[in-house]
């Protein structure tokens, strides 16, 4: 129970996580009208459409037409991604992420170390590709082949195939390639990366706070948006890659890290650097 405290933004998460999931069954199975459909298209109280700009825009690129309100749905979910910032679906939503994450814990739990190394930026290559394939096919391209539709369809109506995806993913990033899927292939990561890289909200960075122990880098997922000399410049991770898991707020011992609003850059002080620079003034 102690170590609770240190992983409430974790726990929050997987609830979060969960009760995404157990609205989309209810509204399924039970027909509660909180969230119906699924994470491609829904709505909220039968009411608000929410879509998938992703997908909104891998059918555009196909030529077809879409509703008023399919593309009202797709505003409403991408103007709420760039407030909060980065690839906060990633961390917070998408089913996929507690496979990606446990495949990490497995790795430094066991020592397991991968086979190959990919580019980060291999995923932008990837997104690309999905819009040009559905260009030429006519078909939003990877609709058809999406792990997280896929493991989202059968943990809301039984499962089946997805569990395939399950399994190929955790193989995937245990023994292949750490943070595989989530860290390298993953093309909606990469548009929500693109989305969020400019969001109000960030993740602020303390250099006054910070002694360099490197926690941070041991649990962030994505650890080449730890780059102590921007940050200590720009005052926060400006990185739209950034998922917004907050471990790196969880772990700090020193808290050098916080989340702030990218208008009016101030950061907290170190409390010896404020009585420093007090001490300066009435000198």
């Amino acid at each position: 129970m102690s170590q609770l405290p240190g992983h409430r933004i974790l726990i929050a998460r997987r609830a979060t996580q969960l009760s995404i999931l157990g609205l989309f069954w209810l509204g399924a199975h039970q027909h509660l009208g909180v969230l119906t459909g699924n994470l491609s298209a829904s709505h909220v109280f039968r009411t608000i459409p929410l879509a998938d700009p992703f997908a909104v825009l891998q059918i555009l690129a196909t030529g077809h037409f879409l509703s008023g309100t399919v593309l009202l749905g797709a505003a409403i979910v991408l103007a709420c991604y760039f407030l909060v910032g980065g690839r906060s679906f990633c961390a917070w939503v998408c089913p996929v992420n507690p496979l990606g994450d446990l495949a990490s814990w497995l790795r430094r739990r066991f020592r397991i170390s991968g086979q190959f190394h990919v580019s980060r930026h291999t995923r932008y290559g990837v997104l690309a590709l999905a819009l040009v394939v559905s260009a030429i096919t006519g078909v939003a391209a990877f609709e058809w082949l999406s792990p997280i539709g896929m493991i989202h369809r059968e943990l809301i109506f039984g499962p089946g195939l997805g569990l395939l995806a399950i399994a190929g993913i955790v193989v995937l990033d245990l023994y292949v390639l750490e943070h595989g899927w989530c860290g390298s292939l993953c093309p909606l990561g990469a548009f929500y990366a693109l989305v969020g890289r400019r969001s109000p909200l960030r993740v602020g960075f303390d250099a006054g706070r910070c002694d360099h122990c490197g926690d941070c880098i041991v649990v962030c997922p994505e650890k080449q948006v730890i780059d102590f000399k921007a940050m200590a410049f720009s005052a926060s991770i400006d990185s739209g890659e950034c998922t917004r898991c907050n471990r790196c707020l969880e772990v700090c011992p020193r808290d050098a890290y916080q989340l702030t609003l990218r208008f009016g850059r101030s950061v907290a002080k170190h409390p010896e650097e404020g009585e420093h620079h007090a001490t300066q003034s009435a000198a």
